[in-house]
């Protein structure tokens, strides 16, 4: 039976509108939503969601399931999110308002409905609705793919700063690739890693408005020629290009119950010429759509393997790519609102660039300036500066993109010669500065020279950005020092700390309810929205009836943790025991490989007896490696096979349980962390950027095991405000490591602590790989031959030290439930909302805008 309109209002009257005038209807539609106001109940999302599967997508009691009702689900509650979307940016042009531009290769956002629904405040609504249906919200949750629109903190911290913007109502816009299989969906098979395509948008993306009247082209390789132009002025212009059509795709990004909906803008790469008629009619297939598949490739996958000198390629296209559709559109929206005026373009307008990625646009930007619209060289360059600015996420120096010029001179040859321009100015700045220094030159300069010159990225941004940024005041400071030592003896004033954080509203009020329910109350729900006010929970910590309802709640999360465990890895864990976790992408420097060590030696205490006030323990370890990343596959393996023989050893029993968690995404990790005890933050010091997934499990109540790197260094420091025992601190700190490193043997170390000896011995009798002799030689290799670039042998008897600190503890569960406690009144400052406060203050000076009534 076909549904009812939706009426205007909670009474079911719905007026019609007074028809405008002729000189009203601009303002009108500048001011105001074009649809009436949408039912915000239970009755009126039944109705819709009713609507939309019969009628948008025709189904009947014949051809219906759970996917079809998901999507009637979400469109329902998109045409909610439209209204105040169109109201949002309205309010946007009416105000004129400066605005704000986040440009990222990454945006992780994870699932959209629960957060929709959280931040539109009707999720009770619709679960009633649902139920009214005979549905289950939980149900058509998982319907809902991971967006694979990125692969670890990266792309997760833009997601988050997304929705900590849109709830302090700033108008900033999200700008990112729509990849149309993401990283890769991972599988474990016979303990390997093995990579599938993630293919997110097979059933359709519900969520997404495509906006093909804003595409753009994107040029690639021709040449460039100059010119006079009619008004006399020497000009450059890009010919002879073949272009890609880069075509937008809209995600809604609500605020949290304040009516902003911002907007996260994906580019789709196609052809302009996506079918040649000629050559098909000639027989040649394949040749008619190669130029279609040529530039689809752009946005096919996220960081395709750059092994290649194919991949390497792919990459720079995917990355100017972005920058350049972004800024075209960004240019476009100016120039429709004040014409080709841009004395104020830098006043109206900033960029924040998320890493090296998009850095291009430093370039690209000089580049329209120039050549599309006509201004000058200086003119430019200050808009540019003042436009852009370039947050820096690694500490390790191979990290830091270089692309070759011999790569950009083919693909890119216009923005290749404003680099040039770019450097020869920016070194006459520093021969100025430091007459002479021929040495300092060569090190800050755009190109490092060599047989095979190359374009150093991250300095292009330093010289193309007003402000350079850290995400941990360890991070910042080792940069000045270190990194950019040079830079910022230069321009000390455009380096600064914005240390990250994570949106509690999605990492603890819609992933941890029960938790949430249990801190609204004892403390109200403002930290929602400021969680500041969380530090209010603290004298909880002393409440034993507090303590009691926080370990039913976590005891409620750990069965959940342990249901997801048995589903993907098979294993058994006891919502007894200690639950420790490390799930991060895998890479050497995050040290997994300590943490197997650890559990090895802990299977080695075992065997041999020594189970004296043993405390069990349950070990999930989780992530992904890069496909070309060869050691971190084999640290992959080498926990599968501990995995094997741990969970099939009569003797070991419940004491201890190893799994590894397949694929793990933004949806696991919404069950992970409310389920964690112990968050293993481990990283060799001075490695780590800032971190996330620490103040994710700080949130959730876990306490850390951590070095003094990244953010754990700000997390202890606020944790220890209420004394020690709340943070398990181990390991050589950044100075230590640098005094050492010259004369650093592993060989020494391992000779001088037994149980280490015991460990290796192990490994390398073959233990963990009986039927594959030799598999972890590399590893083995990696600790001792090699040099243990990481530290690992130097910091594992620190490690087994705090471990069983951390095992001590937990014995004690009213002791350990405090702490608990205690770690997430001392989350507060690990908002996002703090961190994007801080960028708009000090950098973006954007004023909030809010959303026009409905």
């Amino acid at each position: 039976m076909p549904a009812k309109p939706s009426p205007a209002t909670s009474t079911g009257k719905m007026k019609r509108p007074a028809r405008p005038t002729r000189q009203s209807r601009q303002e009108q539609a500048e001011t105001q939503p074009l649809n009436p106001v949408l039912g915000m109940d239970a009755e009126h999302l039944r109705e819709d969601i009713t609507r939309h599967l019969s009628y948008t997508l025709g189904r009947d009691s014949y051809s219906v399931n759970n996917h079809y009702r998901y999507q009637a689900v979400v469109l329902a509650v998109r045409d909610r999110l439209m209204e105040r979307w169109k109201a949002t940016h309205a309010a946007y042009y009416k105000a004129d308002c400066k605005r704000g531009y986040y440009l990222s290769l990454e945006f992780l956002m994870g699932r959209a409905l629960g957060n929709a629904l959280l931040n539109l405040g009707i999720e009770g609504e619709a679960v009633e609705a649902m139920r009214g249906l005979g549905l289950s919200l939980e149900d058509l949750s998982e319907e809902e793919n991971d967006a694979g629109l990125g692969n670890g903190g990266l792309g997760r911290l833009a997601a988050c700063f997304m929705d900590s913007c849109a709830t302090l109502q700033l108008p900033v816009f999200g700008y990112g690739i729509r990849y149309d299989f993401g990283m890769f969906r991972q599988r474990i098979v016979n303990r390997q890693q093995v990579e599938e395509p993630d293919a997110w948008l097979a059933d359709g993306m519900p969520w997404e408005l495509h906006r093909p009247e804003y595409a753009t082209r994107v040029k690639f390789r021709g040449k460039t020629e100059f010119f006079t132009d009619p008004e006399g002025r020497n000009r450059v212009r890009w010919i002879e290009t073949r272009d890609v059509l880069a075509t937008p795709y809209d995600l809604p990004v609500p605020g949290y119950l304040n009516g902003t909906v911002n907007t996260l803008r994906l580019w789709r790469a196609t052809s302009p010429e996506a079918f040649n008629l000629a050559d098909f009619n000639a027989g040649d297939y394949d040749g008619a759509v190669e130029s279609q598949a040529a530039a689809e490739n752009i946005s096919r996958v996220l960081y395709p393997n750059d092994k290649s000198e194919n991949g390497k390629e792919l990459r720079l296209k995917q990355q100017y790519f972005l920058a350049s559709a972004s800024l075209q559109d960004i240019v476009r929206r100016w120039v429709a609102k004040h014409g080709p005026n841009f004395e104020h373009f830098a006043d109206g307008n900033v960029c924040q660039l998320n890493d090296t990625h998009p850095t291009i646009a430093v370039a690209e930007l000089m580049r329209l300036l120039m050549d599309e619209h006509a201004l000058g060289w200086d003119e430019s360059w200050a808009i540019t500066q003042r436009c852009l600015a370039y947050t820096n996420h690694t500490l390790l120096p191979e990290a830091l993109e270089k692309w070759p010029v011999a790569m950009l001179r083919h693909l890119l040859p216009r923005p290749l010669e404003i680099i040039f321009e770019i450097n020869a100015r920016f070194l006459r700045t520093v021969a100025n500065r430091w007459p002479g220094d021929t040495a300092r030159q060569a090190r800050m300069s755009i190109i490092e020279e060599g047989p095979h010159p190359h374009v150093r990225m991250a300095n292009l941004a330093i010289v193309g950005s007003s402000s350079v940024n850290g995400v941990a005041q360890l991070h910042s400071d080792l940069l000045k020092s270190g990194l950019f030592r040079d830079f910022n003896e230069l321009w000390p004033e455009r380096f600064n700390n914005k240390t990250n954080g994570v949106t509690q509203r999605r990492w603890l009020a819609l992933c941890n309810p029960r938790q949430s329910d249990l801190i609204t109350q004892a403390i109200g729900s403002e930290w929602v929205t400021d969680l500041s006010k969380i530090a209010r929970l603290a004298p909880s910590a002393k409440n034993a009836d507090f303590r009691k309802a926080w370990r039913a709640v976590k005891r409620e999360n750990k069965v959940a943790l342990a249901a997801l465990v048995k589903e993907d890895c098979g294993v058994e864990f006891n919502p007894d025991a200690m639950f420790d976790v490390q799930v991060k992408r895998i890479h050497e420097y995050k040290r997994q490989l300590l943490n197997a060590l650890h559990v090895v030696h802990l299977y080695d205490r075992i065997k041999r007896g020594d189970v004296a006030d043993w405390t069990p323990r349950c070990v999930l370890i989780g992530g992904k490696a890069a496909p070309g990343y060869a050691i971190a596959k084999s640290i992959i393996r080498f926990v599968g096979a501990i995995a094997d023989v741990v969970n099939k050893d009569p003797d070991v029993g419940d004491r201890l349980r190893v799994a590894f968690l397949p694929n793990y995404r933004v949806s696991a990790m919404e069950r992970i962390c409310p389920g964690a005890d112990l968050s293993e933050q481990i990283s060799t010091a001075g490695k780590e950027a800032s971190g996330t997934g620490n103040m994710k499990f700080m949130m959730n109540g876990a306490l850390t095991i951590g070095t003094l790197d990244g953010a754990n260094i700000e997390i202890r420091e606020e944790v220890m405000r209420y004394g020690d025992g709340h943070f398990f601190l181990f390991g050589l700190t950044t100075e230590q490591i640098a005094e050492r490193r010259a004369t650093y043997r592993p060989q020494d170390v391992i000779a001088g602590d037994p149980a280490l000896q015991r460990v290796l011995a192990l490994i390398r009798s073959g233990h963990f790989n009986q039927t594959d002799p030799g598999i972890f030689n590399d590893i083995l290799a990696t600790l001792t031959d090699w040099g243990d670039h990481w530290m690992i042998c130097a910091d594992f008897a620190d490690y087994v030290r705090a471990q069983d600190e951390a095992a001590k503890a937990y014995r004690d569960q009213e002791r350990w439930a405090a702490s608990s406690i205690l770690n997430v009144a001392a989350s507060g400052k690990f908002s996002t909302d703090r961190t994007i406060g801080e960028y708009n203050r000090d950098i973006w000076k954007l004023t909030p805008v809010r959303a026009l009534p409905l």
